[in-house]
């Protein structure tokens, strides 16, 4: 492909970025409590045993963050 005199070269089996990342929460005895998925548009929550998802838009999710956490360290 030429663009304006220029080649543009376009990567053959490349791999695409992700759209979102899961992480699934265990707690202190190593079970399953569910998973979060964070998106560039909101946080999702899924409990255990569950296949729907439960969503937030992000302004929602910081402004309950602000309100509600509690400062922590890195």
């Amino acid at each position: 492909m030429e663009v304006h005199g220029r080649r543009s070269w376009v990567a053959v089996n490349s791999f695409r970025p992700k759209k979102y990342e899961d992480f699934e929460i265990v707690d202190g005895a190593g079970k399953a409590a569910g998973a979060v998925r964070v998106k560039p548009s909101g946080i999702l929550w899924s409990p255990k045993g569950k296949h729907n998802w439960l969503g937030v838009s992000l302004a929602a999710f910081a402004a309950f963050m602000e309100q509600n956490g509690k400062e922590q360290e890195k």
